[in-house]
């Protein structure tokens, strides 16, 4: 199937650069204002993975937005997650079915946006999700406000709240909605270089739990069982689970053990962040981890270890570099060069890749400082984005369906 696909659109890659289009240019410059205007709104929410209220408030904005282009507006729960995802869905006269993702949550903690609002300095804005995935929303919505009925046959947009833990709210609705469209684009951040991503590993977590017996640290610390001890040996041994050739990589983030220095610790536990590019390296992962953990440090304790499989990988393909071929192309009609780069983040698009529709990543607003408190976005690349996404929606909703 794969194949097929891939076949059809690197024909249509070698077709070369279509003729630029002077007016729809002059639409995208033309909406930077209000891009900016809608940008300055979602990023003084603070909307966090768990915060309901500022994730629907974000959702109102952006479904106002849409209802007003003539977008039917669906509001869904993200059981077990928080909020409610908004499904927005056009039809045309055209042929192409696109699927348009990007997600309301951010990593930041409430008060964010009143400690750091949005701001521009020189030809930066800087906030809280400004471009991950705040700006995505923009591009998405900005660009389908200079869409007509003729170039798709259906433009779904879908804001998830909760793309930042995994989607576990939200997995099911994106199966559901990718399979009834033949290409998908995601609007996570473009990269700093004006990058769209084309491949992503998967995503993981192990988790560690450790319970030994607790004891007065000063008077008789031997009659206890030193979790905490054990847990950090463990980190340790278990660090070794990484293997740089296959680029696999194993960090532990979070740990913690004992609650007073004079008390001998009963339990601790730890979490690492487990990153693949192949789904079977979470098998070896899963396997070793076990026979490593078997060696320990203070026998006495007792261990409990899992590993939780997130976003599967997004390896590299012939059907992207298709996809990939022809956004370089419509980006070179305004004078612009893209790069295309692989990372180790996780998002939807490994999901939409995984259901079998050809999918592109990075489409949302340039930028950089992800997850950071110099998290910005590059307000030059806004009218530029905007061109680019409407383009490429016209390029696969004017066509017939892909035959898959």
């Amino acid at each position: 199937m794969r194949k097929l696909v891939a076949g059809v659109m690197l024909a249509w890659a070698a077709a070369g650069a279509a003729s630029a289009e002077p007016a729809l240019l002059k639409a995208a410059q033309e909406r930077q204002a209000a891009a900016l205007a809608l940008l300055e709104k979602l990023v003084n929410i603070d909307s966090g993975t768990f915060n309901a209220k500022g994730l629907d408030a974000v959702g109102a904005i952006a479904a106002a937005e849409l209802a007003q282009q003539g977008f039917s507006v669906e509001k869904t729960p993200a059981t077990p997650a928080a909020g409610h995802n908004i499904v927005a869905t056009r039809t045309g006269s055209g042929k192409g079915r696109v699927l348009l993702v990007a997600h309301m949550d951010t990593v930041f903690p409430d008060g964010t946006a009143a400690k750091r609002p949005f701001r521009i300095e020189g030809r930066r804005a800087y906030g809280p999700g400004i471009m991950d995935d705040k700006g995505g929303i923009v591009i998405a919505v900005q660009a389908a406000r200079l869409l007509g009925d003729k170039d798709f046959g259906k433009l779904t947009i879908l804001l998830n709240t909760n793309e930042e833990t995994g989607s576990e709210g939200t997995r099911a609705l994106i199966d559901k909605l990718v399979r009834g469209h033949d290409v998908a684009f995601n609007l996570e951040p473009g990269r700093a270089a004006d990058g769209l991503v084309v491949a992503r590993k998967g995503s993981g977590e192990i988790e560690l739990e450790v319970t030994g017996k607790a004891s007065h640290a000063g008077v008789a610390p031997k009659q206890g069982v030193n979790a905490a001890l054990e847990a950090a040996h463990q980190v340790v041994q278990l660090s070794r689970l990484g293997d740089d050739a296959k680029e696999t990589t194993v960090s532990w983030t979070v740990i913690h053990g004992g609650e007073r220095s004079n008390v001998i610790p009963d339990h601790a536990r730890a979490t690492a962040d487990v990153r693949v590019k192949t789904p079977e390296e979470f098998d070896r992962v899963e396997r070793d981890m076990r026979s490593i953990a078997a060696k320990k440090l203070v026998p006495e304790a007792q261990i409990a270890l899992s590993l939780t499989r997130g976003f599967p990988p997004m390896p590299p393909s012939a059907v992207t570099d298709g996809l990939a071929a022809r956004a370089a192309s419509i980006y070179a009609e305004i004078g612009r060069k893209l790069t295309l780069e692989s990372t180790g983040g996780a998002a939807d698009a490994s999901l939409m890749f995984a259901a079998g529709v050809p999918t592109l990543d990075g489409l949302g607003i340039v930028g950089g400082g992800i997850h950071t408190a110099d998290e910005y976005a590059e307000v030059d690349s806004i009218a530029p984005r905007i061109y680019l996404l409407a383009r490429l929606i016209q390029e696969y909703g004017r066509r017939p369906a892909i035959t898959k």
